[in-house]
């Protein structure tokens, strides 16, 4: 690994330790960003160094734009969900320029946090497919145990939207849904 892209890595670490939020002992950022690393190294071992950081800074200081600042329903979560894109993709590029990369390389990660791209450019695909594996493997049991079986339905087909043919594809043969939920991953 360069040198470069560990100190990426490491700040976006030493920024996520600062979260305020626990969940078994560390802060909750810093174990997604962990999970997205170990998911984009598993799925796309051949990854390029942007989408690399780019998962890993995925939830950057994300405690730092609350939703309840945002209006309730749709829009304000959209709006929040946004906001959050940009907070991202400026934290990891000004990371990144202090590390030495290039504009280009910086450019590029920003959209990728910024989903800029996504369905048209495989490197903004490839970020949404890992940030599905990491929902689907360690946010989706907890979070349908609090919804309803129509809110899940609903979540979970606008998960599979979002993936790639190969993601959904890979979907079906890593996880064992039930079948009304397998068929949202179905072409």
């Amino acid at each position: 690994m360069s040198a470069r892209k560990q100190a990426v890595l490491d700040a976006i670490d030493a920024a996520n330790r600062q979260d305020p939020n626990i969940e078994d002992g560390q802060p909750v950022e810093l174990i997604y960003g962990q999970r997205m690393s170990t998911e984009m190294d598993r799925l796309f071992p051949d990854a390029s160094d942007m989408l690399q950081i780019a998962a890993r800074g995925q939830h950057v200081e994300r405690w730092k734009l609350a939703r309840n600042e945002y209006p309730e329903g749709r829009a304000g979560y959209l709006a929040w969900r946004k906001a959050q894109g940009v907070h991202h993709a400026e934290v990891v590029m000004g990371l990144m320029q202090q590390a030495g990369y290039d504009a280009d390389d910086i450019d590029a990660t920003g959209r990728m946090l910024r989903k800029q791209g996504i369905k048209r450019d495989d490197e903004v695909q490839a970020l949404e497919d890992v940030i599905c594996f990491v929902f689907l493997k360690w946010y989706f049991a907890p979070f349908a145990a609090k919804h309803s079986a129509e809110k899940i339905q609903r979540i979970v087909e606008k998960t599979a939207r979002k993936m790639s043919a190969e993601g959904r594809a890979r979907v079906l043969q890593e996880f064992d849904l039930p079948e009304n939920l397998a068929a949202a991953f179905q072409d």
